[in-house]
């Protein structure tokens, strides 16, 4: 099992994407612990942030004071809902957050079922809960939890070394050729793109993107792919290569195929709702790029912004790693098309959107003592917060690159550094 933990300072932004896998039915709350109880069972976001109000009120001066941990089991396990309660409650209680309030939600929107758990990390005093040696204790928790319940183990599986590498491009480290390849081989395997260009949109994130080249054999035009490397402002930054060096899966035929099969895959996504809501309020909420990519890359969502030279937005395109796929605005919707992006951005005219259907409110007939409910459009003025400055693409994307396999690179290199140093340590006696 691999247990990711995200910090940010958007407790609203991550309640609200995990209520909208529950309110469009690809997910549903498992566990509530020192939550406010509500007597219909059911929350609204409104509801589940008003338990988390004191301890951030209390707050002295912890800037991310939201956790947002999912815990991944194998796609083979099969974990009942019991027992997704039961782990949670243990992982939290074992890295020092069982006294907190949290609430775990249960994602069903894609074949491997998992768990995410919102939380902070500031006490009832407004102290922050200590996060020393948290990678390495959350790994222990992690292989306690895979025995006490049967589950793969994620440290038994066999890796390979060139495979692992899967992370953005650094032309300066030399070897480029290698570290083209080794994105190019495993981003279909796990992301979902129609296009060219939502491909390339994918690439940029990899400091990586392509380019059609034309030509004439035996007589016949062809038409090819260069892969070109990229600096970290999106220049070109070395000499492009045939996509035939890196094998036919990295070719415009097969490549098209897999535009084919993605678009007849996402005609009816289950995520497609729940990111068309998430990109409307981020859009609603804030009043510039830099906050709606900020806002976005929390929900683990990038955006890749398209200009043309005179800075005119001609793209729009959404990169939701949660789903793995990669959506343009106007697929999403009419109102979320390129031009609405550039009407507010480049000549300041807000655009006029309808809420989404998923965030409207429920209508009730009970008459029980729920909290009250609040309007959608008041909900999420939180989210609405300036920003001192513009995290980097790469930087947003954190730790959001996929597993190969379920594998965590990240958690797997701090264990094998570990090892390096105990063995030094060994070696020192």
């Amino acid at each position: 099992m691999i247990a990711k933990i995200g910090r940010s300072a958007n407790l609203y932004g991550a309640l609200a994407y995990n209520q909208l896998k529950v309110e469009n039915e690809n997910g549903q709350i498992l566990f509530a612990n020192k939550m406010i109880e509500t007597a219909s069972g059911h929350y609204s976001v409104a509801q589940l942030a008003q338990s988390f109000a004191p301890y951030l009120i209390a707050n002295r001066n912890t800037e991310k004071h939201t956790l947002h941990i999912s815990l991944n089991p194998d796609p083979n396990d099969k974990v009942s809902d019991d027992k997704f309660r039961e782990m949670a409650e243990q992982y939290m209680r074992e890295m020092g957050y069982g006294e907190q309030p949290f609430v775990v939600f249960k994602h069903t929107d894609i074949d491997r079922s998992h768990i995410h758990i919102v939380s902070v990390c500031v006490d009832e005093q407004g102290k922050k809960i200590s996060d020393k040696f948290e990678k390495m204790r959350s790994m222990n928790v992690c292989r306690e939890l895979e025995r006490q319940h049967g589950l793969i183990p994620a440290t038994d599986k066999e890796r390979n070394q060139t495979d692992k590498v899967f992370r953005p491009v650094d032309y300066r480290a030399g070897d480029i050729k290698s570290q083209i390849a080794s994105v190019v081989r495993h981003l279909p395997n796990y992301y979902r793109y129609q296009t060219l260009g939502e491909y390339n949109a994918l690439l940029s994130l990899f400091n990586v993107t392509t380019e059609k080249v034309d030509g004439e054999l035996q007589g016949k035009m062809q038409q090819g792919l260069l892969y070109i490397p990229l600096n970290e402002k999106g220049e070109r930054a070395g000499h492009p290569f045939k996509a035939s060096l890196f094998g036919k899966n990295a070719g415009l035929p097969t490549l098209e195929l897999h535009f084919a099969k993605s678009k007849e895959a996402l005609k009816n996504h289950p995520t497609k709702p729940t990111l068309k809501a998430a990109v409307t309020i981020a859009l609603q909420s804030t009043s510039n790029e830099q906050a709606f990519k900020k806002q976005l890359a929390e929900q683990g969502i990038n955006v890749v912004v398209r200009r043309n030279d005179a800075g005119r937005i001609y793209g729009m395109t959404f990169i939701d790693h949660n789903s793995k796929t990669v959506w343009n605005g106007s697929n999403l919707s009419k109102e979320l098309s390129a031009n609405t992006f550039n009407d507010y951005w480049n000549n300041n005219i807000k655009p006029e959107i309808k809420e989404p259907v998923e965030l409207q409110p429920k209508i009730s007939t009970s008459n029980d003592a729920d909290l009250p409910a609040e309007e959608p459009h008041h909900l999420f003025d939180f989210l609405n917060t300036s920003e001192k400055h513009e995290d980097g693409l790469i930087e947003a994307f954190g730790g959001l690159l996929p597993e190969a396999q379920g594998e965590d690179y990240e958690e797997q290199d701090f264990a094998n550094k570990m090892k390096k140093k105990r063995k030094r340590q060994r070696g020192q006696k």
